[in-house]
């Protein structure tokens, strides 16, 4: 149940007020004066104080300030006999939330309640969540390992780039680690302090992006049986990541176009726009000029969020990496897992320059994990990467497995699709709309097929 605290010197007032509001089942607590509900605010908690202007001592207004100074995060409604519209613009500016005159009109109190109550909550579920997508993203920060010439040109980007507030636009293939030069610009900014959020584009419906990004109102649709904050607002004064935005809808990329230019968002079925502080960096996969030129992505946008064009090279175009990634991979994975750890011998590093890493980074970390846990002794010899980067290794491939194993066509045809999906989902980081496209079904195929077969993202 909230508990307001009633401020006013008048006995009437308090005790008007507390009818009124415990009728509608509201904890009251009274002050009568402004010092006495300083000192009540500093031994409880409340969920609203209704505040009267005019006061003996301390008047309402120093009451506000001081509720503001001391950092009380409390929603506060001003009430007055005498009231002025310089009064009430004055108790806004010191963080009032709304203003009523006395006597005050009794539907028009519950609602103004309700409304401060509700927004009270709201500034508590935004705190909460900011805090812990702040603890989330300022964990063990992986560094980014590599001696190659792109990699140190990254690494000198994201140094003289971070502090600054361009936006930026980082491209490349799927698992060549868009998200930790992200993670490192903001890292690296003067918004390090404040959350950076995450918003994958592709994962999300098109339907649902535009609540995702700027929140709705409870009734807005269907379903939105609550209010609900945007990534934008959970996002302020920190950093929002767009991650494959090539995949947003083009409804949605006008939306967002407008808040890089106005730094204002409306939640879906809102009637108020809402300030909003954020710097933007964006990824994709996608070739964002053929998407211009395709008419599926808006160029006003483009030009928008890449004022700062960093491209991450796929793993094959830089091989001088993959000897330090592999001992890095190997320490950071056997530290987590407690496994013991191992070397690699340099045929086995040799062996793994070899590949095309066409799931670039995030497999060869697959590959090095299942080594670990697969190959018995301490050195992981030559042999074991041809054994264990492709399944069976030495010819003994999947194909040869499943003519082994089943006698049955449709067994065997069912167990070869699982595999085909398994393998293209990986490599498209499990975004089923790209999948679908690449291997030539409708998405809703591909979901059935998801459904038999019993495919979750963590297989």
């Amino acid at each position: 149940m909230p508990t307001i605290l009633v401020v006013d010197d008048e006995a009437s007032i308090r005790r008007t007020l507390r009818e009124i509001l415990e009728y509608e089942d509201f904890g009251v607590e009274e002050a009568v004066d402004g010092e006495e509900a300083l000192v009540a605010l500093r031994e409880n908690a409340y969920d609203l104080v209704i505040l009267d202007v005019k006061m003996p001592k301390m008047d309402g207004m120093e009451v506000l300030e001081t509720i503001a100074d001391e950092g009380y995060e409390v929603p506060v409604l001003m009430i007055s006999g005498h009231g002025t519209i310089e009064t009430a613009v004055e108790s806004t500016k010191l963080g009032a939330f709304d203003f009523i005159e006395k006597p005050p009109d009794l539907n028009r109190l519950l609602v103004t309640v309700r409304n401060a109550l509700d927004h009270g909550q709201l500034e508590v579920e935004n705190r909460r969540m900011r805090q812990t997508i702040t603890e989330q993203n300022t964990g063990d920060l992986p560094p980014i390992i590599g001696e190659s010439d792109e990699i140190q040109a990254i690494k000198d980007t994201i140094e003289r780039v971070a502090p600054t507030e361009a936006r930026v636009l980082v491209s490349g293939e799927n698992g060549t680690g868009k998200e930790l030069v992200a993670k490192w610009l903001h890292h690296k900014s003067g918004r390090a302090d404040e959350p950076m959020v995450e918003v994958n584009c592709a994962a999300i419906p098109s339907e649902l992006i535009e609540s995702e990004l700027f929140g709705h109102e409870k009734g807005a649709f269907t379903g939105a049986t609550e209010q609900r904050i945007g990534k934008f607002e959970q996002a302020h004064e920190g950093t929002l990541f767009l991650d494959e935005i090539g995949d947003m809808s083009l409804s949605a990329q006008a939306k967002v176009l407008r808040v890089l230019e106005e730094h204002e968002i409306e939640r879906v079925g809102g009637e108020h726009t809402i300030s909003v502080d954020v710097r933007v960096v964006a990824a994709t996969n996608k070739d964002l000029m053929e998407e211009i030129e395709e008419g599926r992505f808006r160029e006003d946008l483009y030009h928008r969020i890449g004022v700062i064009l960093i491209d991450v090279p796929p793993l094959r175009d830089r091989r001088e990496d993959i000897p330090p990634l592999t001992r890095h991979i190997a320490e950071r994975v056997a530290q987590r897992d407690g496994l013991p750890p191992k070397d690699f011998a340099e045929e086995a590093i040799q062996r793994l320059q070899r590949y095309d890493w066409r799931g670039n980074v995030r497999e060869l970390h697959n590959v090095i994990e299942r080594l670990l846990i697969l190959v018995e002794g301490d050195v992981i010899e030559g042999d074991d990467i041809d054994q264990f980067v492709q399944p069976g290794g030495n010819g003994d491939g999947p194909t040869q497995e499943l003519i082994e194993a089943y006698d049955d066509f449709s067994d065997a045809r069912d167990q070869f699709e699982k595999h085909f999906i398994q393998h293209k989902l990986h490599e498209h980081d499990w975004n089923v709309s790209q999948t679908a496209e690449t291997i030539g079904i409708q998405r809703s195929h591909l979901y059935n097929k998801l459904n038999k077969f019993g495919l979750e993202r963590g297989d």
